[in-house]
C-alpha cells in the first residue's frame, strides 16, 4: 500500500469513464486504492483501468465479484490479472474449489473472497436459504474461503473484529459498507464509521458516495484521510 495515503479504496461508481478518471484524479493524493466495480467495468471494458490509474501508484482494487464453476472463474481471473490489480474479488459462497482456482489462476493478485454483501439483513439472508444471523455466515465464509488461499476477506465493519479473531493476522480485511457519523446508511444494512472500523481490525475501508457524492470529491478524501491519522 503506498506510504502516506489512507487505507481508502474509494469506489469509483461512476457513470462514465470520464467522470471516473475525475474522481480518481482527485483522490489519489491522499488514499491508497482507487476500486473499480461491475458495473464500470462492463460499461467502459478493461480500458478503464490504464485510465483510472493513470501515472498516480495508486493500488487498483477489481470488484468484479466472480462466481461461477471453477474452471470459469479460473479463466475469468487468470484474463482480468493482465491488468495487474492489486485485489480481485470473487464470492465465497461459489466454494472452496472455486475460491482455489481464482488464486491458482491469479498467483500475482490478492484474491479477495466476499462473504455476505454489505446490503443484505438476516431475513434476506434467511430468504436465500444461507444458514444462521450474518455473523455466523460470515465467520464460516470466511474460514472456507482462506482455507482456500484467499489472501484478503470481504465482509461489513460489524463483522470485522470477529473475522480477524476467526482468520488471525495475515490475512487483509476490506470492509465496505463505511460511513461518516450521522450519515444516511443508504442502501447498506450493516455500517459503522471509518474509526471503529480500523479499529477493530479493518485494513482497507471502501468508501464510495461519502466521497465521490461530495462537492469535491478531493476535499472529502483529504478530510477523511485525515481523520484517521
Amino acid at each position: 500500500m503506498p506510504k502516506n495515503r489512507a487505507p481508502i479504496a474509494v469506489a469509483l461508481d461512476a457513470p462514465d469513464v470520464e467522470t471516473a478518471a475525475r474522481w480518481a484524479q482527485a483522490v489519489t493524493p491522499y488514499v491508497a486504492v482507487v476500486k473499480v466495480g461491475l458495473e464500470l467495468f462492463c460499461r467502459t471494458g478493461p480500458s478503464v483501468v490504464e485510465t483510472v490509474r493513470g501515472g498516480s501508484g495508486v493500488e487498483l482494487f477489481l470488484d468484479l465479484k466472480l462466481h461461477d464453476i471453477p474452471n470459469t472463474v479460473a479463466g475469468a481471473a487468470r484474463g482480468v490479472a493482465k491488468l495487474k490489480p492489486r485485489y480481485l474479488t470473487v464470492h465465497a459462497s461459489g466454494g472452496a474449489d472455486m475460491v482455489r482456482a481464482a488464486v491458482e489462476a491469479a498467483p500475482d493478485v490478492t484474491i479477495a473472497a466476499v462473504t455476505v454483501l454489505t446490503s443484505m439483513s438476516g431475513e434476506a439472508l434467511d430468504a436465500v436459504g444461507l444458514a444462521g444471523p450474518p455473523l455466523d455466515a460470515v465467520r464460516r465464509l470466511a474460514a472456507l474461503a482462506v482455507g482456500a488461499g484467499a489472501g484478503a476477506l470481504v465482509c461489513s465493519p460489524q463483522e470485522v473484529a470477529a473475522v480477524r479473531a476467526e482468520v488471525g493476522p495475515g490475512v487483509v480485511l476490506i470492509t465496505p459498507g463505511v460511513r461518516l457519523a450521522g450519515a444516511d446508511a443508504q442502501d447498506q444494512a450493516r455500517v459503522a464509521t471509518p474509526q471503529q472500523a480500523l479499529a477493530d481490525g479493518a485494513d482497507l475501508l471502501v468508501i464510495g458516495r461519502p466521497i465521490t457524492g461530495a462537492r469535491d470529491p478531493g476535499a472529502a478524501a483529504a478530510e477523511i484521510a485525515a481523520s484517521l491519522s
